[in-house]
């Protein structure tokens, strides 16, 4: 074992110093990020939530290296302030607008179909977008709104740009997770909770589960020549997000917590470089390394081929299709 495998071993056996910015200060210098930059001209990159965070971030970078960035976004108002000041910040720029909420399945189906006409191929599908939700909220479809937005629904987007994002050959699929899915495990039943038992951490770190599962069963049925698909969880970073939800943990953690642009590095990468993220597919990463997607005994144990099984079915049946989708309808 190496100098850079052993620190980040040493970091990664405890969660504070790996998930807190002591992890990318340290493992850039080690693994030498400094030297993978590359340049992304010609290259068509979709994120949703791209209007603050992580997303704005990722954007921004992708942007600045020379990619064609299509922003999916809730708020035709914040897009239109996103893109005024992504455009300052990277004269030039080659920016799209898409207005979807990913909670909203038919709204999918015409941004999908935007992004189609607009496009035909897709090299990168950020699945960013999604919020912790202190109080229930239903979405159109009667799911509960975190489920809908952060599993459903990119999983139906996904099933809507298959094809135009294995045009890229490969194409990559990126799940932005959390560190929180680590406390749940994969229960099927409990994933699109009712208002009376709502509590939206909990709703929030099952999604986050489900995202990292339905990652690894994505992969598995598309050759890694053609769609290559992983989640990444940033580790913990100063979000809009976080101000907003936890705040508690916000005033804790202070400036251990890590800036957006260290959260977001492992997006850009995984979007980015040509190593890798294209020679694997279905893994979970954090600061550009594997990581494993159980830490708990209980986890590992719920994490059966049977609920594996009830999930895509559930989630299949939830988008009204399957993944790949081989033929949308839709040019």
């Amino acid at each position: 074992m190496n100098l850079a495998d052993a620190a980040d071993a040493a970091l990664e056996a405890t969660i504070a110093p790996s998930f807190s910015r002591i992890g990318p200060v340290v493992r850039s210098r080690l693994d030498h990020w400094g030297d993978t930059a590359s340049r992304l001209d010609g290259r068509v990159v979709v994120v949703t939530g791209a209007t603050s965070g992580l997303g704005l971030a990722a954007s921004r970078t992708l942007l600045a290296r020379g990619a064609q960035v299509e922003i999916v976004a809730r708020s035709p108002d914040k897009a239109a302030a996103t893109a005024e000041q992504l455009r300052e910040a990277v004269p030039g720029a080659a920016l799209g607008i898409t207005i979807a909420d990913t909670a909203d399945l038919d709204r999918l189906h015409d941004a999908a179909a935007e992004l189609r006409s607009r496009h035909s191929r897709i090299d990168v599908l950020v699945h960013n977008a999604g919020a912790l939700n202190t109080s229930y909220a239903a979405a159109p479809s009667g799911l509960e709104q975190t489920v809908a937005s952060q599993v459903v629904g990119p999983f139906l987007f996904s099933a809507l740009l298959c094809d135009r994002l294995e045009s890229a050959a490969p194409g990559r699929i990126l799940w932005v997770t959390s560190g929180g899915m680590y406390t749940e495990p994969l229960r099927v039943d409990g994933l699109s909770m009712r208002p009376e038992d709502y509590r939206g951490t909990v709703a929030y770190a099952r999604a986050k589960r489900a995202q990292v599962t339905l990652a690894e069963m994505m992969a598995a049925r598309v050759a890694v020549s053609s769609l290559v698909v992983h989640s990444m969880h940033p580790g913990w970073a100063l979000t809009p997000g976080v101000e907003r939800s936890l705040p508690v943990f916000r005033k804790v953690m202070g400036p251990l917590l890590r800036t957006v642009d260290e959260g977001a590095d492992t997006i850009v990468w995984l979007a980015s470089d040509d190593g890798a993220p294209i020679d694997q597919t279905g893994r979970l990463w954090l600061d550009r390394r594997v990581r494993a997607t159980h830490r708990r005994a209980a986890t590992r144990a719920a994490d059966t081929a049977e609920e594996r099984a009830r999930l895509w079915e559930w989630v299949s049946e939830a988008a009204g299709t399957d993944f790949p989708a081989r033929s949308t309808g839709e040019g």
